[in-house]
């Protein structure tokens, strides 16, 4: 039987891979069979990440750019199909935030979360997206959050950013299906990353978080991997502009 959810002879496009989230998907979709460019603004960080990859025996492309800057998406798009001859997937992954009170937000923190988050996850879906929608094949998955579906306190610019991701990710869909793109996004709730462990490791913010969500845990980077997977793949064919959230409950959660 074929295994539908096999990315052999697939090239992934992964953003925000030198750390965290971004880089566990981008060893997830080398190990389910895909050639990766990983892209992250700091090129020291994706050394390690391609050394893994390729011990694993799998291919893949460091790419050092800011999709905050003008240009980034369409060079990004162009070195991988220079370098490894096509485009299937996009994890649009890079992001940011700052956890300031709504009252304290500034002009310059506002521009700095919503340019990345929202600005640059629309801009590099777009870049590939032309590829895509030209070769009437493509899987873009958007890493949103859940604080795009519900509201969180400390993240009005990243709620913001975050839910208007989700919405992009409609109308892309919308768009571009009638060319077998799909578009999907994919909401994590708290994640076991380097950004999070200071967070994580205040025990009354952890409880609080634990108190909220219905598995009882925080998600740990292995459980975004099989989502990830599933919309990159010929498996999701028939899956777009929906908002997978990985949870663990939390967005359901009631009182």
């Amino acid at each position: 039987m074929h295994n539908r959810f096999n990315l052999t002879g697939k090239t992934a496009i992964v953003t925000g891979a030198g750390k965290g989230i971004g880089r566990a998907l981008a060893v997830g979709l080398a190990e389910a069979g895909a050639q990766v460019a990983v892209v992250a603004r700091t090129a020291s960080d994706l050394d390690t990440l391609v050394a893994e990859i390729e011990q694993k025996g799998g291919k893949a492309l460091p790419i050092a750019a800011d999709l905050t800057e003008q240009g980034a998406s369409e060079h990004i798009v162009e070195e991988t199909l220079r370098e490894l001859g096509g485009l299937h997937i996009l994890i649009n992954n890079a992001g940011m935030n700052i956890r300031t009170k709504a009252l304290e937000v500034t002009e310059e923190e506002w521009d700095r979360v919503t340019d990345l988050d929202l600005k640059g996850t629309f801009f590099m879906a777009q870049a590939a997206g032309k590829v895509m929608c030209e070769q009437r094949y493509g899987r873009i998955v958007n890493i949103a959050s859940v604080g795009g579906l519900v509201a969180l306190r400390t993240g009005v610019a990243y709620g913001a950013s975050k839910g208007g991701v989700i919405h992009m990710t409609k109308v892309l869909a919308l768009e571009w299906s009638k060319f077998n793109v799909t578009v999907n996004a994919i909401a994590p709730w708290y994640f076991r990353t380097a950004l999070t462990e200071k967070l994580l490791n205040d025990p009354a913010y952890y409880n609080e978080i634990i108190s909220r969500t219905p598995a009882e845990r925080v998600g740990e980077l292995e459980d975004l991997i099989g989502p990830a997977i599933f919309l990159s793949s010929d498996a999701a064919a028939y899956v777009s502009g929906q908002t997978l959230a990985v949870d663990g409950g939390m967005s359901i959660y009631g009182f």
